[in-house]
């Protein structure tokens, strides 16, 4: 009987260990840190291969930082206004009032789809004063998307400010739910959701994603985060730089996506 019991804790520690380590598995790769430099960023970009289930990284301690998500919030702000019914579908138009905005492109009638690609602050900003701290709190925590912090005075804007964090391990891990239908929403909501998402698509090649990027005292964080899906694989990113002292913004902005593609081309 002990032999037994001890052969059986045996084979669950293996077991255990092995699950532990696929789990855990990460990979350097240095040359991520070549592309960040040549674009003269600092930052980190991590990627998940699906069928390896291996990380990839020039930092793993930058990718555990918690950040502002920044308009990659764009993703479970539409999920919740859409499981609500705040809006119906990729079609729901929002209606400019005339007042200037911060860019041209947003000041026309936008269907979702269009203010989720163009990232449109004021429509977002809509959505959220129509779902509400308590109804936005619940469903949160149920989408387990970082640790947002928000009340009455920051509804419409504790993406943007304040002290909501998100680091890139907890995107990746939001994104593979989202894609493995295993987000606590239903199969329409996930349906519109894929679709919206879609950056580049093609027969044998899609992209989905977001862009995201903050400001804080003259400091800036960009985002982009998503899944690339190739060669029968699933390749997931999440990618976050700040410019250094000399760095171009203008650059810094086409930089979030000009990195990220540059390391998938790496790793597929």
């Amino acid at each position: 009987m002990k032999k037994t019991l001890y052969f059986f804790i045996l084979v669950f520690t293996f077991f255990s260990c092995k699950k532990k380590e696929r789990e855990n598995k990460k990979v350097i790769q240095s040359e991520f840190q070549n592309i960040l430099n040549a674009k003269n960023v600092k930052g980190s970009v991590l990627i998940y291969d699906f069928k390896k289930e291996t990380y990839y990284s020039n930092d793993f301690d930058w990718a555990t930082i918690g950040f502002l998500p920044a308009s990659t919030f764009k993703i479970p702000n539409s999920i919740i206004a859409l499981e609500l019914g705040v809006v119906k579908n990729d079609s729901t138009l929002f209606t400019w009032n005339g007042e200037k905005r911060a860019y041209k492109v947003w000041e026309q009638d936008l269907v979702l789809k269009q203010a989720f690609h163009y990232s449109c602050v004021p429509c977002y900003q809509e959505i959220a004063r129509a779902v509400g701290v308590n109804k936005m709190k619940t469903l949160l925590e149920k989408l387990q998307f970082g640790n947002m912090k928000f009340d009455v005075s920051t509804i419409d804007n504790f993406w943007l400010e304040g002290n909501s964090k998100i680091n890139q391990f907890e995107q990746i891990d939001f994104l593979k739910r989202l894609y493995e239908s295993k987000l606590p929403i239903s199969k329409r909501t996930e349906v519109i959701m894929k679709k919206m998402m879609l950056v580049n698509g093609q027969e044998n090649f899609k992209l989905r994603g977001k862009t995201g990027l903050s400001v804080r005292s003259n400091k800036r964080n960009g985002w982009f985060v998503g899944y690339l899906e190739k060669n029968k694989n699933i390749y997931f990113f999440a990618t976050n730089i700040e410019p250094n002292k000399d760095t171009d913004i203008n650059l810094f902005v086409k930089a979030r996506k000009e990195i990220t593609f540059e390391a998938l081309q790496l790793i597929k």
